[in-house]
């Protein structure tokens, strides 16, 4: 048997929680950072205080991979798990830009960091999943559009969570001032409405998509195994990880440079930009210039995630011309020296064109790494791998949070700036080992 071939508007209600994931993760990604010094966190700490959620997810992912992959419910393998994932990010999403309401039982900064932890675990918990439901519910012919509407759903989610804090101040009037030691308005409100979007557009993925019976998945797979054994050890981990396919294998150093860039670039890009383009001090996190740089690196991260919702829409056909890998070795050379080219930016508004660049990479790194991976992997292990090879995006994320804010501080004479460079050349690192990638079932048209 063969599996269905889905509709346009099937796969996009399929992917459509991907929305509300990444409207909290933008919101995270652009102002954790912020809400952190905000709090009384240092420059050079900024990645001490990341490196818990990566760990997280590192411990997380595999295990939540292995119990949906013998999942079965009335909610289906997957849906479950997301579901999950989504009520404790939104929860995370609310409290951590409220964490000094907390202060009589543990300071501000930490409770912060708490519910930062808290957010990339859930956002992790329900991300991996979700990938693993495309590649359950289609046909081989389909992933890459698959992959690619996912990419397109996280791009619009992303704009709005990296845009909001900025339209509320400047469009709607509220203020993204406050007290030292208190987070804005403007970003309080964001953050409830990211949570609230979150829970809404995982609900519309929960109801709008059947996943197949294990009976189902069996008939899809040449060499069917039980699909609802209970039995299977959770030590099976090990061995499912020492087994991992050749592209796996290949794929893992790509995604290790790739992420390490984005790690970088997430965690200081506020402070380099309010210091190497609006020419601030770096111990100034509370002037009214600082916000307005914070809520410009909101809007900054917006274009790169617009950019990317409209690149995604073109990834297939552009990918069946050149082929995968070369499509993704391309994308990620164009945002590497996005990335560079913010050293040489005269002004905040040059920023756009960086980010543009860095748009392409970002569709092509959420899109074909797993359209690739898809195909290698046994069908009844989609879950664990799609858990497992989120090891070669947490691990990069752990080590960049412990080394990055001592070699800002020691290596780079506290200039957060060089740490986006580093971002930079980091990806082009990956488009180069992107190249002995095996792409067991991509097509070429010539």
């Amino acid at each position: 048997m063969e599996k269905r071939r889905l509709s346009f508007w099937e796969i996009w209600n399929m992917s459509f929680g991907f929305l509300g994931i990444q409207m909290g993760f933008a919101l995270q990604n652009a102002n954790a950072s912020r809400i952190l010094q905000i709090f009384g966190a240092d420059v050079h700490e900024l990645s001490w205080f990341w490196v818990v959620a990566p760990l997280t997810g590192l411990i997380v992912q595999p295990i939540i991979g292995h119990y949906s992959d013998r999942t079965w419910t009335k909610l289906g393998r997957r849906r479950p798990y997301f579901l999950v994932g989504a009520v404790l990010a939104s929860l995370g999403l609310v409290l951590m830009p409220n964490a000094d309401l907390f202060t009589a039982f543990l300071p501000a900064l930490w409770v912060g960091a708490g519910m930062l932890m808290i957010m990339d675990a859930s956002f992790n918990i329900a991300m991996e999943p979700f990938r693993a439901l495309v590649a359950d519910n289609l046909p081989s012919d389909q992933r890459t559009l698959g992959f690619s509407i996912q990419t397109v759903l996280i791009g619009l989610g992303a704009v709005i969570g990296s845009w909001l804090p900025y339209a509320l101040t400047n469009w709607v009037g509220i203020s993204n001032q406050a007290e030292v030691g208190k987070v804005p308005l403007n970003l309080l409100i964001s953050f409830v409405v990211g949570a609230i979007v979150l829970t809404v557009s995982i609900l519309v993925t929960v109801f709008t998509t059947k996943e197949y019976t294990p009976e189902e998945l069996a008939s899809f797979d040449d060499d069917a195994e039980d699909y609802s054994d209970q039995e299977a050890s959770l030590l099976d981990i090990f061995t499912d990880f020492k087994k991992m396919p050749l592209t796996m294998k290949q794929l893992s150093w790509v995604q290790f440079f790739s992420w390490f860039g984005l790690f970088g670039m997430w965690v200081f890009s506020t402070p380099a930009i309010a210091h190497h383009v609006y020419g601030l001090s770096l111990d100034d996190n509370s002037s009214v210039t600082y916000q307005n740089a914070g809520d410009w690196v909101g809007v900054l991260f917006g274009v790169y995630n617009a950019v990317s919702a409209v690149f995604a829409f073109f990834l297939p056909a552009i990918a069946l011309k050149l082929g995968r890998k070369r499509t993704h070795a391309i994308s990620l050379v164009i945002g590497g020296l996005g990335l560079i080219s913010v050293y040489f930016a005269p002004n905040e508004n040059w920023l756009l064109l960086s980010m543009m660049a860095i748009g392409v990479a970002w569709a092509s790194i959420l899109a074909m790494p797993y359209a690739i991976l898809a195909g290698s992997i046994p069908p009844r292990k989609m879950g664990v791998y799609m858990g497992i090879f989120n090891f070669f995006i947490v691990i990069p994320q752990i080590i960049n949070a412990i080394i990055g804010g001592p070699v800002v501080k020691y290596f780079y004479g506290g200039d957060p700036i060089y740490a986006i460079i580093t971002s930079g050349v980091s990806f082009l690192i990956a488009a180069i080992l992107v190249i002995r990638v095996e792409d067991v079932d991509d097509v070429v048209k010539a």
